[in-house]
């Protein structure tokens, strides 16, 4: 049953100050060990998102508000995203492997290994407008049987990967990581943004013809309470990160502009809605929806 909590919005620069929407934020549903990976499927007016140590994936209906099973056993995943025809592509922690979802339920396998070695645990997911798919490494779901299972780690570090929409081939395209999680494009998809989440920090880097990355200054410095994780962009070029019990919002040169307060820690956002301007937040044991007068950058389906 839905309820609501005061909207808390922290101006900390004037160019945050036009930032609204509505004065309650809506938790759409409790109950998660830990909410993650929201994905907005706009045919179908629904979302999806991960609930990773239950090992399944719920699905909240736009029209009625009802909650409902997506799929069990999901193979802990983790991050989800659209591609280019709307079909899903997620991260499996437990399978250790990025996957789609064909259009007719199938199961497809992106990714699972690296020069013949097993993924550590894919943890977020981006598709860029030529159909790659670029998603980071983490070892969280193998650490211990919570996330996933059990492992040893097979890949020497956590790095972030590129497959090839053509070839299938996976590579890596940063190497430097300690813990890589949540990722998103400029809105020309010149840059890549990357959460280094044990580092504490988002790093950017320049994204060249041939698929390569260069650079990866950092682009933001978190704190001991704002360690960030997943990550959208409004259709502005503001970049909005799940950090602690917040989603912060910086604009495109880096500054902190503000931020919006939640009541538990945050993993991962997304914007969807009919007009993209309602903003889907996972949060430890629940998910929250504000509507705002921002919206989410225009998604790869829907073409550049």
């Amino acid at each position: 049953m839905t309820d609501t909590i005061p909207t808390e919005f922290e101006v900390l620069d004037e160019r945050f100050a036009a930032v609204g929407g509505d004065d309650y934020v809506e938790r759409l549903h409790t109950g998660t060990r830990w909410a993650e990976g929201p994905v907005y499927f706009p045919a179908g007016r629904f979302l999806v998102w991960s609930d990773i140590p239950n090992e399944r994936m719920l699905r909240w209906d736009e029209m009625t508000g009802a909650v409902g099973l997506f799929r069990q056993p999901s193979g802990y995943t983790n991050g989800n995203t659209l591609d280019r025809e709307g079909r899903l592509i997620s991260c499996e922690h437990g399978n250790r492997r990025v996957t789609r979802t064909e259009h007719d339920g199938s199961i497809t396998v992106v990714a699972d290994r690296w020069e013949g070695k097993r993924l550590n645990s894919p943890n977020d997911v981006v598709v860029r407008s030529d159909g790659s798919i670029w998603f980071t490494d983490p070892p969280y779901g193998i650490l211990s049987n919570y996330e996933g299972h059990a492992a040893e780690q097979e890949i020497d570090g956590c790095h972030v990967y590129r497959a090839d929409p053509v070839t299938g081939e996976v590579r890596v395209v940063a190497d430097d990581f300690s813990r890589p999680n949540g990722l998103a494009f400029s809105l020309d998809e010149s840059r890549l943004y990357v959460a280094d989440t044990r580092m504490k920090h988002l790093r950017v880097f320049d994204v060249r013809e041939d698929g390569t990355l260069a650079g990866g200054k950092i682009f933001a410095e978190g704190t001991e309470q704002d360690i960030f994780d997943g990550l959208r962009l409004d259709d502005t070029g503001r970049v909005w990160a799940a950090a602690g019990r917040a989603v912060l919002c910086y604009d495109p040169d880096g500054t902190l502009i503000g931020r919006l307060k939640l009541p538990e820690p945050t993993a991962n956002l997304v914007f969807g809605g009919l007009k993209r301007n309602r903003m889907f937040i996972t949060a430890s044991s629940s998910l929250y929806s504000l509507m705002t007068n921002v919206t989410g950058a225009r998604p790869v389906w829907a073409g550049r």
